[in-house]
């Protein structure tokens, strides 16, 4: 049985704004499903900046963010010996917040979409699986939830499709 690795400490936090940012503001730092904390993170801080950005300018910052993390994942995974430790959930937060920019604003539809993320995020389904297995880095980290973030559009589709 594999053991969750230690969290790191608050210091380590505030040590590199690389740490601050992958460690999800402090998010991942929760003992218990610190994937779950971040993307719980992720929905609340979507709701308090998407007012201030316009759908292009919001588009924009996903792929900021996005290509800003493969950096900071990069170098917290390397600072913390494990390129994928736990604690690392802006990979879980960036392609969340694509879910929700895509998903109806309704909270049941977002709900939804939160359930659908973390079972892909977890279960890591082709290509996720191929990511997380073989690219041990800030790419690799960021792209596998990015897939994930590409299964649940796809079962949302599916569940809008089947509703109406």
């Amino acid at each position: 049985m594999r053991t969750r690795p230690k969290a790191p400490s608050f210091r380590f936090l505030f040590s590199h704004p690389a740490h601050f940012l992958a460690c999800g503001c402090g998010s991942g730092l929760s003992p218990w499903a610190p994937g779950t904390a971040g993307t719980a993170f992720a929905w609340l801080v979507y709701w308090l900046m998407r007012p201030w950005f316009s759908e292009g300018q919001f588009g924009l910052l996903l792929v900021v963010a996005y290509l800003l993390g493969i950096w900071c994942v990069h170098r917290t995974g390397r600072d913390l010996g494990e390129p994928d430790h736990g604690s690392i959930v802006w990979d879980e937060i960036v392609p969340f917040w694509l879910v929700l920019f895509m998903v109806p604003e309704s909270w049941i539809w977002q709900l939804a979409a939160f359930a659908f993320f973390r079972l892909f995020d977890i279960v890591k389904w082709p290509p996720a699986d191929w990511f997380d297995q073989k690219m041990k880095n800030g790419f690799g980290v960021m792209a596998d939830d990015l897939a994930a973030a590409f299964h649940t559009l796809l079962a949302m589709a599916f569940m809008q499709w089947f509703l109406n």
